[in-house]
């Protein structure tokens, strides 16, 4: 990797770092003499702070002290009963199967090139467990597209290995998506050092990698999918090498194991030195044959990937386990590659594609302009293209965006399925219509299984725009907006789906009208488009009060309304809206989506247990148990004393850090609520602990 990537790599453990919770034990370290590598290495004591995405060195500590809010932690000394933040970092939510639906264009293409991302959430020591109150986040939700989502980090003065933070693996699962933490052993020009390689392929008396279980055993006690290594550091020798490849070999028997996989980046050769291929070669071949997938350093050329491609063939692995490193973290959808080297037009795909540093949509707007809109306007044209549009791709476009190439996948095969459009961060969080915080949040975590294909927009008129909307939510943070004049029907393709029809299936679509007047039709297809880019052959149910067996609801100028499937059978497959504007230019939003059987559906169990874990002050971690059967996620109220409810947040997992609490006026003890919200957005009843002043 270029010197400009790396040193903004290293140099964020440094930078505008806020006090976290690695601090509280470096302070510990300085209080009672210890070493602060040591005290980090032991077991804390239970305290009041915030938690963060793991991270360590494999075993031994650099020298000196580490910096403001950074623990040093030695990953060969971790055990998971230790670990007080685990109820924090272990995700929630099983990895989904997916499948692929025909193809929204015929350019896209299933069972050739795969998509990886490499992305940094944020600097190694400090990425949240449980979000955080900014709206200004990487709010990845083009999953449809990906195959694998490095979780990117690492640096000399912080730690070498990251473990994925809960709400990007809830997110990734939840859309089909594995998730690897990141081994990075930089080079020693950016403060690598070769003991830290040693360390990491030292063997056991048994012959064994202790560290090889160690990230096993970390990525299962976590809920991710394994690894990415990327040994970078200089002036090896045949033996590290020789290590290396056993301990590779041994993580990927033990990861195998477990469900996990490992993914190896092009950078250590067999003979121990760091010699970037940019290609399948003699030099990587045996470590790409240890691991699953391998990523091919940016150097790669037309040739090299062609030779690659055979490489694999013969031995009798798939070319598209390579993934051929498309750096972007510069310039973007702007980046120049040549395009035809990875997924030429008209061909078999060559290789895969592993994109470096995708996050560019929203790190390079400015500091005014990153509003959600603005981001997902620039995330949009990164992944769907120029057109905004996958079903009609402009293939003109220099950026070949992977809707052009990659075929779209779905995990909406189960009913009870439900969308409030959720992206996982938002200006306000809303509950049915209504505002329950000002605050600006995010929490991918909290992000709804969201549609492939955006905005695919069917219509003999005008286009209208499609967007996620921050303005206004039906529940979360974001609704989809649709605004134009509308002057010929629209039908927006909302879901490709695997939905079983059964005999009082029924579809909830919350919405509500701004400006216009607009006829709302439901759109349903029961079979698979004739070809490639085709129009799902859908059948239209009127969304109206006044139509024969529809329910309508209303509440804070949202509408929802209960249409059944009577008359259909077999299997939906795609879902859509049809407007017809009757009046004026229209802003619809659409609020919410749920398909159901018909009746009053269970509310989930209540959770249990409901405890005070830590205190300092106005500041707590609280933690409960979960009851039996499924749950979407979990939300905090305080109970004030005269009786009202204040929303403290929302998470998939079973613990929360709420900081700054005061009493309130005659307060002698605070009040919480915890309550579980299932997969249709039905509450539990609470479970409550008090917490004296």
């Amino acid at each position: 990797m270029n010197p400009a990537r790396r040193t903004v790599l290293i140099a964020a453990g440094a930078a505008a770092l806020t006090p976290a919770l690695p601090a509280a034990a470096a302070a510990a370290a300085e209080a009672t003499g210890t070493p602060a590598g040591a005290a980090a290495a032991a077991p804390r004591a239970a305290a009041a702070t915030a938690p963060y995405a793991s991270y360590w060195y494999p075993d031994s500590l650099p020298a000196g002290s580490p910096g403001p809010g950074i623990t040093w932690r030695s990953l060969k000394s971790w055990r998971a009963a230790d670990d007080l933040d685990l109820a924090f970092n272990a995700a929630t939510v099983p990895l989904a199967r997916r499948f692929t639906p025909t193809p929204a264009n015929p350019t896209a293409r299933s069972g050739q090139a795969r998509v990886q991302a490499l992305v940094s959430f944020g600097p190694t020591s400090n990425n949240p467990s449980q979000g955080s109150a900014t709206a200004d986040y990487y709010a990845l939700t083009h999953w449809a597209y990906l195959d694998e989502l490095v979780f990117w980090g690492g640096s000399a003065g912080e730690g070498l290995i990251l473990a994925p933070n809960a709400p990007v693996v809830d997110a990734a699962h939840r859309h089909g998506v594995p998730v690897l933490g990141n081994v990075f052993l930089p080079p020693v020009a950016y403060g690598g050092q070769l003991q830290w390689t040693r360390d990491l392929v030292q063997r056991d008396a048994t012959g064994h990698y202790p560290l090889a279980a160690q990230l096993v055993a970390v990525a299962a006690a976590y809920g991710f999918d394994g690894w990415f290594v990327n040994a970078e550091t200089g002036g090896g020798n045949t033996a590290l090498g020789t290590a290396m490849l056993g301990f590779v070999t041994e993580l990927k028997a033990l990861a195998a194991a477990r469900g996990q996989r490992v993914t190896w980046y092009d950078a250590m050769t067999v003979n121990g030195t760091v010699s970037w291929q940019g290609a399948l070669t003699s030099q990587n071949q045996a470590f790409f044959q240890a691991a699953d997938t391998m990523f091919v350093d940016f150097r790669w050329s037309a040739a090299t990937l062609a030779s690659s491609g055979t490489k694999a063939d013969r031995l009798g692995r798939s070319r598209y386990e390579l993934w051929a490193g498309v750096d972007v973290e510069s310039n973007g959808s702007g980046t120049s590659v040549n395009w035809d080297a990875i997924v030429p037009a008209g061909k078999p795909h060559l290789t895969s594609i592993g994109f470096y540093r995708p996050e560019w949509t929203r790190n390079h707007l400015p500091a005014d302009r990153r509003a959600p809109e603005d981001f997902h306007a620039a995330d949009d044209r990164f992944w769907t293209g120029r057109s905004l549009d996958p079903s009609r791709p402009d293939t003109s476009d220099p950026w070949r965006a992977p809707a052009l190439s990659v075929a779209d996948r779905s995990t909406v095969t189960s009913v009870p399925f439900a969308s409030v459009f959720n992206t996982g961060h938002g200006l306000r969080w809303y509950e049915e219509g209504a505002v329950v915080s000002e605050a600006p949040w995010n929490h991918l975590g909290l992000q709804d299984r969201l549609p492939s294909r955006r905005w695919v927009v069917r219509t003999a008129g005008e286009r209208p725009a499609v967007s996620f909307d921050f303005a206004d939510a039906w529940r979360g943070g974001s609704s989809v907006l649709v605004a134009g004049e509308l002057d010929q029907p629209v039908v927006v393709d909302v879901y490709a789906t695997r939905l079983p029809i059964g005999v009082n299936t029924v579809v909830d679509l919350t919405f509500r009208g701004e400006a216009g007047e607009v006829d709302v039709e439901l759109a349903v297809a029961t079979a698979e488009p004739s070809a490639p880019g085709a129009t799902p052959p859908y059948t239209y149910r009127a969304v109206n009060s006044v139509n024969d067996g529809t329910r309508v609801r209303s509440v804070n100028g949202w509408q929802t309304v209960t249409v059944p499937l009577t008359g259909l059978s077999g299997t939906v497959r795609a879902l859509g809206v049809r407007l017809t504007a009757t009046a004026g230019p229209v802003r619809w939003r659409l609020g919410g989506l749920a398909v159901r059987p018909d009746g009053t559906p269970t509310a989930p169990a209540a959770p249990s247990g409901a405890r005070v874990t830590a205190a300092n002050g106005g500041d707590l971690r609280l933690a409960w148990n979960a009851g039996p059967g499924t749950v979407r996620h979990y939300t905090l109220h305080r109970l004030l004393p005269d009786g009202t409810r204040r929303f403290l947040g929302a998470t998939a997992q079973r613990a929360w850090f709420v900081a700054g609490l005061r009493p309130e006026p005659g307060e002698t003890a605070a009040r919480f609520e915890v309550r579980a919200v299932g997969e249709l957005y039905n509450t539990s009843s609470p479970a409550t602990v008090t917490h004296p002043w």
